[in-house]
Formats: C-alpha cells, structure tokens, sequence
C-alpha cells in the first residue's frame, strides 16, 4: 500500500517561508516538534486560536489552506483575516496582501540577495549614473517578490531590499548630490530593515539618513538621527566597528556644524572602540568603513580645526595605507592634503594634490571628491595668478571635467 503523503499543503508552506525541517517551525511557534508532525500528518488537529494566528502569520496563508479542517468543516472568520500588513503603502512600496497569489520558494531569497552583494561591490568601481538604475530596477524587484514571500524567505528578502535602498540612498546622496531623492530613498529602506526586524540595517540607515541635515548645518535634525540610530543598534549584535563608525558620522555630523572639539572627542572613542575589538562579526555590508576610513575622518576633521601638521600626518599615513581600489576615498584624501596645503600657504603643493584629485576623478567620478577639489580652489583665490593655480584651472575647468561635473 501507498504510504500517506500526510499534509503536503502545510509541509510545502513551511518549506516555502524558509523553514526546512518541523523542528525549525516548532522553534519559531514554542511548540514541541510533536505537535508540527501531528499537524503534517493525514489528520491535522485545528491548532489552539493564539497558535493558528501564529501560523498564519509566519506562512502567510489561512488555516483551512494550510490543510487543517476545524469542527464542522467549517473555517472559522479569524483565519481569512488579513495576516500581513501593507508596510509600504505611505512611500510608495507594494502593498502586501492579506495571502499571496503565489509563493516563493526560500531560493528566492538567496537569489535576490545574490544579486543585491554584487551591487554592493561593483559600487567601488562602476559609475555611480550606471550603477544606479541597476539597483533601483533590484529594489522594484524586491518589492514584487516580498507580498509572494512568507516567513524566513520574507525576512531575507526584506533585508536584502533594505541594503539595495540603502545602496541607491548612497549613490543619490554622496556621488549624485540628490539629498532630497537620498532622503526618500533611505526612508524606503529603514522600511525594509522594519519589514526584516533589522536593528544593525535600521542602525546604519539612520545613521546615513544624519547626513543630509548635517551637510546644510543643521546639527538638531542630525543629532535627533544619530540618537535613533545608537539606539537601534544595541538591539542587535553589534560590532566594534559598526559601533565606531557610528562615532565617525557623528564626528562628521558634528565637523559640519562646526563643532570640531566634540567631533575629535568622538573620533578618540571611536579609535578606543576599535582597539578593545568585539565578539560580534560586522556584517557584510558594512564594508565602507575600516580603521583607516577612520582616521581619513579624523584627518578632515583636524584640517577643519586648524591642526595642520597633525591633519598633514594623518592624511598622509592614510593615503599610503589605502587600498588602490578604493579609488574614492583616496580622491577625498587627496582634495584633503590640498585643502592642507593650501590653509599653509603652501600654493604649488596644494595644486599637485588637487590635480592629483582630478586625475583620479576622470578614472572614477565621486562627487566628494570633486566638492573637495573645488574647495582648494576657492581657498587658492589669493594665489589664482599664480602658475600652479592657472594650471589647476585649465584642467577643473577642461571641456571633459566641466562636462562630467555639470553631467552629474
């Protein structure tokens, strides 16, 4: 005789929402993994109310569609109640149904998050207009599948639909200087960290989120996310350098509205985080931050304080210490020594670091890095009938750098 194939429908779901064995399921609900191999058995017992809700909730589907049949043949009113809620109607976001039309199956996540890694790093080296489409046309596509998606599947995807948001955020915000589209854009994606219960993700969407305030001075606005944000992220499994690169933005935040003594204060701690290390793993996005991306903030930040000598050192040791494929950073490093050099009365060698800047700028455009470029420029104006300054024009203001500049 054929053996019973016991409840498939309940079976199939289970694995769909990402929960590949019963004890996984059993786990999530409180329940003892007996009481899972009953409900998949060829008569399934009607589940008590609080823990059919639960079901409901994590698989996506109504009780009578999970296979069980309650007393009487009859489906109760609760379990054809909307179990998921439409999250991203406010912004824009599809609307997530009450069940979806179709499930997909806990591959799908590892899929989209395939995709959503390899943005992350082709983000170091193709150009930020070409980059951009791609990672919102991802997102779209994250949109779409997370109403067709239940449970663990739906939680991965969310998270992944966060960092492809937080991704374009980046792109609009620092290469694009679009702080307004930025401002939407993170919103979309503290969602999405929302939707996976994220903290670290909400963590480091706040925190990028200060940014935008920050860079027009208006420290409350700022101060207000960077609270938020600190307080997101001990609620999940921190690392010394997430918790440092927290310190950095503040630093920053606090750099821009002019408040250097704090900002440098905040760079220390942030250096005394590092050194003491965590248990905790950084997660893998957070790959725009290491101990030398801390000490290009502290540089920046003793320029804008007038330590020239220390600021001189630091950028230095920076720029030997970086990566030769973090072609962004090192163009901020560069526009940064000019800014030394020039606050030094020091013309000529400001202008070698700048038209350094510009070299480095017509292989990889940043928009950082050119705002730091033309900064030197307006600081060299007592000097513009200088050479080295006559020079520096000719090539800020060439037909290919105004045209790529202006094109942005």
């Amino acid at each position: 005789m054929a053996r019973p194939a016991g409840n498939t429908r309940l079976k199939s779901a289970r694995m769909a929402a990402g929960y590949h064995s019963q004890q996984a399921l059993a786990d999530v609900l409180r329940v003892g993994v007996r009481q899972v191999r009953r409900w998949e058995s060829d008569n399934p017992p009607w589940p008590q109310p609080e823990v059919g809700q639960a079901i409901e909730r994590l698989l996506g589907q109504p009780l009578d569609q999970l296979g069980f049949t309650p007393a009487g043949g009859v489906a109760t009113d609760r379990s054809r109640r909307t179990v998921l809620a439409a999250t991203f109607g406010a912004v824009g976001l599809a609307a997530v149904p009450t069940h979806p039309t179709a499930v997909q199956p806990a591959t799908a996540a590892d899929d989209y998050r395939a995709v959503t890694r390899s943005h992350r790093r082709l983000y170091w080296s193709v150009a930020p207009a070409t980059l951009h489409p791609a990672a919102l046309a991802h997102a779209t596509l994250g949109c779409a599948l997370l109403p067709e998606a239940t449970g663990q599947t739906r939680q991965r995807i969310a998270a992944a639909l966060a960092e492809s948001y937080l991704l374009a955020g980046r792109i609009e915000f620092f290469d694009l200087r679009d702080a307004d589209r930025a401002q939407q854009t993170l919103l979309r994606a503290l969602q999405a960290a929302g939707e996976a219960d994220d903290p670290l993700l909400g963590a480091a969407v706040l925190a990028h989120m200060a940014f935008i305030p920050a860079w027009t001075g208006d420290r409350e606005a700022a101060a207000e996310r960077m609270v938020a944000a600190r307080t997101y992220a001990p609620r999940g499994p921190a690392s010394a350098e997430l918790l440092a690169w927290l310190d950095a933005v503040e630093a920053e935040c606090e750099t821009r509205c002019g408040n250097t003594r704090t900002a440098l204060h905040l760079i220390g701690h942030a250096e005394d985080i590092l050194g003491a290390g965590s248990a905790h793993e950084s997660p893998e996005w957070l790959d725009w931050f290491s101990p030398v991306r801390l000490a290009a903030f502290k540089g920046n930040t003793q320029l804008k304080a007038g330590h020239l000598p220390q600021a001189r050192e630091t950028l230095l040791r920076v720029l030997d210490s970086l990566d030769p494929a973090e072609e962004k950073q090192t163009t901020v490093v560069l526009g940064d020594l000019a800014a030394v050099e020039a606050a030094a009365g020091d013309p000529e060698a400001a202008c070698r670091y700048a038209l350094r800047a510009l070299d480095q700028l017509e292989r990889t455009w940043y928009a950082m890095g050119m705002d730091r470029v033309r900064e030197v420029r307006r600081a060299l104006a007592p000097h513009q009938h200088e050479r080295c300054v006559r020079e520096l024009d000719d090539r800020l203001y060439g037909w290919s750098t105004t045209v790529s500049a202006l094109a942005r």
